[in-house]
């Protein structure tokens, strides 16, 4: 072994996050103190975000496959066949304690790191989408964030050259100290033509591709992985450094030599760096790995092993090379001006042997640094129940068509269009439908046919019913592809929480695990990827439960599918679904009233499916022209949405019984508002009562204006106004 220069202390064990009895199991494992570099690497492969040792008996539960699964979760990302011998690959995943730190960079990172997850898997990226949680605008430091995550989200999209099709953006307090930067990527390959991370044989060659290895990033995997104090900033230097253009480089080499048939295995270095792809490749061909680090590509002078094996310097890939095409692979580096060295072989003694100035600096089972990485069962209490809200038990304190412009202006209501318009959503030159309305729509090649994607989360149902929050985040997903007419056919999760060791966040996150799983086995809905970040939280305030969606569906023909806006005037506008009012945990409630409690709503997942597909059938049959599905500030919110997207207005004209406000504000599940004409209204309605799906005629489109029952007319330039300028008018605001 190498000379030990630096004792192993308890001090030192702490640092590296890993607990005195994690401590004592390496001990065991490995009969002898381990050396630095060794440590690090047990740090880096058995915290929370390499090894999900607080997650991994409870994602066991979750359902994964389906006729059209290729490849779930285990992968750098999952596959999903589309059919005509394509293949969708998409996974998200976190880069938010980096986002905090770092904001620009973070988050620039973050959307590198997802797309090498896609294309290392052989796809072509297609589209990028992201989900973002930050603090409540008046925190001192929100602003500054949301600039420099936008910023950095644009930056490495745009210069990469894949279009940012969609996202969610949501602000409050409990993600002060604790942002979130959720990045997910799409991308297209052959069924044929996939890529996996597993080596095969002994003897063959591990080339290190792309960039060169420097400082930036050492223990950002420990870091995502540990709980913020006041000091947050102080990690600047675990904050990667990203280049797109190197990037997009990277993408290109690794396309071709895996077209020319040079590569046996590929895996990127994501968090982890060199540690995380050389182990995840020997130990899932049951191989032994043995690297020479005075091999490896370095940007900076006198790097030692423990730097390089932990460093997560960005664009750099690991590959187990077929050694006829040793020649074939380097000239394509070389013509695309990356760096391409052969740092090591596959062995067949499933040891990771680390080699640096003739010393061996590691020598450990490559087996036992993942699969004996520990799993916890950690306690875990159930979310108590909150009291059902009463609509008749609201009062309202303004009027409704007051509440509705006031609504439309708050920050999780307003548009988005600031944060949107500063990525290129139209690169590439295959976006059908621009980002704001349901799902985004990308047209594969020259079409006909299409995918949608969407993000989706409501992180206040979760926090007040996290079975139910977990169930509604799948069912919105699965709406809002079905709203433009896609089949939803697979999901990737991002699982952002707070502190597991804290039983009712535990139990945060098996309840929302629970409610996730149930709604995607009753939806047809299977995960094929995903992330978990915990200790999302600051000085012991945690963040609200937030398991992301990211939800693909495909359409025969993109040309057949549906958007928001309304297409002419004197159409009737139709509500499919039940309208109960319900008030409990909704933006109404919580922005209008100053109320955010009660149980949120409760998602009858029979009835979305039934809901769901009578409305893809209409779509697809060309016989609706509009279509949008209700969430957030229910009926009244949707409408004026349909109607801000067109300018053209409507009437809405229908009972609103005794509680209107809870009529038009209440977030009831499992709804869509569609318009079709006035000739054809009356036989949709027949046909869903056939179909036991609850619909009826409400309203009319025209004029220029939205008008509620019993309500003054609100024209659609005061909505577009309340609606459009908030956000900008915040970012024009003062510097923190």
């Amino acid at each position: 072994m190498g000379i030990q220069t630096i004792e192993i202390t308890p001090q030192l064990v702490a640092e590296h996050g890993l607990k005195p009895d994690e401590y004592q199991r390496i001990l065991q494992l490995i009969g002898r103190t381990p050396t630095l570099t060794e440590l690090g690497i047990f740090s880096a492969m058995w915290n929370e975000h390499c090894s999900y040792k607080s997650s991994r008996l409870h994602l066991k539960k979750l359902p994964t496959s389906a006729p059209w699964v290729i490849q779930g979760p285990g992968e750098n990302a999952g596959v999903i066949d589309i059919g005509d011998g394509q293949a969708c690959v998409f996974k998200m995943e976190s880069h938010n304690h980096p986002s905090f730190i770092e904001p620009y960079q973070g988050a620039a990172t973050g959307v590198g790191g997802i797309l090498r997850d896609v294309f290392t898997m052989g796809a072509r990226p297609i589209a990028c989408l992201n989900l973002l949680r930050f603090g409540a605008p008046d925190h001192p430091k929100t602003r500054h964030l949301v600039s420099g995550v936008v910023a950095g989200i644009g930056g490495y999209g745009n210069s990469f050259g894949v279009p940012t099709v969609g996202g969610s953006v949501n602000f409050h307090t409990r993600y002060d100290g604790n942002i979130l930067v959720n990045a997910m990527a799409v991308g297209l390959a052959k069924t044929d033509e996939i890529f996996y991370a597993k080596a095969t044989g002994v003897g063959r060659p591990i080339v290190y591709l792309g960039s060169k290895t420097g400082r930036d990033g050492i223990h950002g995997a420990t870091m995502a992985s540990a709980s913020f104090e006041a000091n947050a900033e102080d990690k600047r230097p675990t904050v990667q450094v990203g280049d797109p253009f190197s990037e997009k480089l990277l993408l290109e080499a690794c396309l071709e030599i895996m077209a020319r048939g040079c590569v046996i295995a590929i895996q990127d270095m994501g968090a982890a760096g060199l540690t995380s792809s050389a182990v995840e490749m020997g130990a899932k061909g049951g191989l032994g790995i043995d690297l020479d680090l005075d091999k490896v590509p370095c940007r900076e002078e006198g790097m030692t092993a423990y730097e390089m094996m932990l460093s997560e310097s960005q664009e750099r890939m690991l590959m187990v090379l077929d050694p006829a095409k040793e020649a074939e692979a380097e000239a394509i580096f070389v013509k695309w001006g990356l760096d391409f060295a052969i740092i090591g072989k596959t062995t067949d003694t499933k040891r990771f042997v680390i080699r640096h100035k003739g010393q061996v600096e590691v020598d450990l089972p490559i087996m036992e640094l993942g699969d004996e990485a520990p799993i916890y069962d950690r306690p875990h209490v159930p979310t108590p129940k909150q009291p059902v809200i009463e609509p008749s038990s609201v009062m309202p304190p303004m009027s409704h068509a007051d509440a509705l412009v006031h609504l439309l202006g708050t920050p999780d209501l307003c548009s988005k269009r600031w944060v949107w318009e500063q990525y290129d959503h139209l690169i590439l030159g295959n976006s059908v439908q621009q980002p704001g309305g349901d799902a985004g729509v990308v047209r594969i090649g020259d079409g006909p046919k299409g995918l949608a994607m969407t993000t989706d989360v409501s992180q206040r149902y979760c926090e007040a019913d996290p079975v139910e929050g977990g169930k509604q985040a799948v069912a919105e997903a699965w709406r809002n592809i079905t709203a433009t007419g896609a089949l939803p056919l697979a999901l990737t999760d991002n699982l952002n929480f707070g502190n597991p060791e804290k039983p009712e966040c535990m139990g945060q996150l098996v309840g929302c695990l629970q409610g996730i799983g149930e709604a995607a086995r009753a939806l047809d809905f299977p995960i094929v990827s995903g992330n978990v970040s915990l200790y999302n939280e600051t000085q012991g305030r945690g963040i609200l439960p937030t398991p992301s969606i990211g939800g693909v569906g495909v359409i025969a023909d993109v040309a057949l599918s549906a958007s928001v806006a309304f297409k002419k005037a004197g159409q009737s506008i139709i509500l499919v679904g039940t309208t109960q009012g319900w008030l409990g945990q909704s933006i109404y409630l919580r922005d209008v009233c100053g109320r955010e409690e009660g149980a949120p709503p409760p998602v009858d997942l029979l009835a979305e499916r039934r809901n769901g597909d009578f409305v893809r059938q209409l779509i697809l049959a060309s016989r609706v022209d509009a279509v949008h599905d209700l969430s957030d500030g229910g009926l009244a919110v949707a409408l004026a949405e349909m109607a801000m997207a067109s300018r053209i207005g409507a009437k809405l004209v229908m009972d609103l019984g005794p509680a209107p406000h809870g009529v038009l504000f209440g977030e009831d599940q499992a709804r869509y508002l569609l318009t079709a004409s006035s000739e054809d209204a009356g036989r949709i309605v027949a046909d869903a009562a056939i179909a036991g799906v609850p619909a009826a005629i409400i309203g009319v489109t025209g004029g220029d204006k939205v008008e509620l029952p019993g309500q003054v007319p609100v024209t659609i330039e005061k909505l577009a106004s309340a609606h459009e300028d908030w956000l900008p008018a915040f970012m024009a605001g003062p510097a923190a």
